[in-house]
């Protein structure tokens, strides 16, 4: 999720893992619904993205396989 505020000197952005691609799309429309229930006056001053992007990564502990150990 990339988000950018007028008047700020950068934009913001949070990251999330999740073991399949599905996962993260079930994720961003999610997020993309919450987004489109804040008040114009929010939306107004904020500005948002939310992308999937994969990617081979380190085994993370806790994380079902392929991704996890």
């Amino acid at each position: 999720m990339i988000m950018s505020s007028p008047g700020q000197p950068s934009v913001k952005y949070t990251a999330s893992i999740y073991p399949t691609e599905y996962q993260c799309e079930q994720a961003k429309i999610g997020f993309a619904e919450a987004y489109a229930a804040k008040p114009q006056s929010y939306k107004d001053m904020m500005k948002v993205k939310a992308v999937c992007v994969p990617f081979d990564a380190f085994p993370i502990k806790g994380m079902p396989s392929p991704v996890g150990a």
